[in-house]
């Protein structure tokens, strides 16, 4: 986890260019994660309901997100 470590860190950097790069480069990262865990979930015979609960968001919002995959 030492990129999303040094990306979080840059995150807070001074220069604005630096910062804005590292908080889109944690907004794709995290993306990636989630996609990751739902379809691991969904894989172990999770409802839509259980994920969305775990996410703090509805069914129908993680089922559009992810229920194509």
């Amino acid at each position: 986890m030492t990129d999303a470590t040094d990306l979080a860190e840059q995150a807070g950097d001074r220069d604005p260019r630096v910062g804005l790069r590292a908080v889109a480069a944690l907004r794709r990262l995290l993306e990636q994660l989630e996609a990751v865990q739902v379809r691991s979930a969904r894989a172990r015979g999770w409802s839509w309901q259980e994920i969305a609960a775990e996410l703090g968001v509805s069914r129908q919002a993680v089922h559009k997100k992810h229920g194509r995959h």
